[in-house]
This record gives structure tokens, C-alpha cells and sequence, in this order.
């Protein structure tokens, strides 16, 4: 009989990219610096990661590009909701009521995303 574990359902990188919306480079990267990310590997060296760790993934990003943590800040919020025992759920975003601030949070959105893309670059090329 199969354990739950080995049942449950294991997604490749280019499958979590496309449902998170970011670059495998940037998945890397969030592996080396949030733990509870760790996905497993196949015998070929291939990434499988579980629903819970896309929800991990999910959360991140949030915490990244909409509400604007950086990576020490994202990491003791996510530590935190993890540490309480919930479960990550991501969150919409709250809806702007006017115009010029749905536009202000575009480009805060488009910065935080060049930002982290940038720090994952750098942090690549120092290796």
C-alpha cells in the first residue's frame, strides 16, 4: 500500500512556474533562502514539488511583490504563519477604489518584481 506522501501529486519546475508566474531562476533562488521550500528531486536531478510547497511558493510572492516585504521581512512573516500552524493560503489583493492608486500599485508591483529578479541575478553571478 502506497503512504500518503508517495500519492500525493508532485509538479515539475516549468509547471510551478507557469501556476506561480515567475522564472525558474527565482524558484531557485527562494529554495536557498526560505527552508521550508525544499522540494524533492527525481534520480535525474529534476525538482518535484508538492501542492503545500506551491502554497509556499503562492505566499512568497505575495509577500514579495504585493505587499512589498523583502526576503528577511518575507521570511519572519512566513516563519511565523508556519510557526502558528495555518495554512498558507495566498490572499487577494485589496481591491483600489481609485484610479491613480491602482496605477501606484502597478508599478510598485513591476518594481518589487525587477528588484527580486535582480537580487536572484546577483546573487547568481557571486556564486
Amino acid at each position: 500500500m502506497a503512504s500518503m506522501r508517495e500519492a500525493e501529486k508532485r509538479f515539475k519546475i516549468g509547471e510551478v512556474c507557469r501556476i506561480a508566474g515567475v522564472q525558474p531562476y527565482v524558484l531557485r533562488y527562494w529554495e536557498t533562502e526560505f527552508p521550508p521550500l525544499a522540494p524533492g528531486k527525481t534520480g535525474g536531478g529534476q525538482r518535484m514539488y508538492t501542492q503545500a510547497e506551491i502554497d509556499v511558493i503562492l505566499r512568497i510572492k505575495q509577500l514579495l511583490y504585493d505587499d512589498g516585504f523583502t526576503i528577511a521581512g518575507a521570511k519572519k512573516k512566513l516563519e511565523g504563519e508556519l510557526g502558528a500552524g495555518g495554512a498558507i493560503v495566498p490572499q487577494a489583493a485589496p481591491a483600489e477604489s481609485k484610479k491613480g492608486r491602482r496605477v501606484s500599485r502597478q508599478r510598485k508591483d513591476a518594481l518589487a518584481a525587477v528588484r527580486s529578479e535582480l537580487k536572484a541575478i546577483l546573487e547568481m553571478l557571486s556564486r
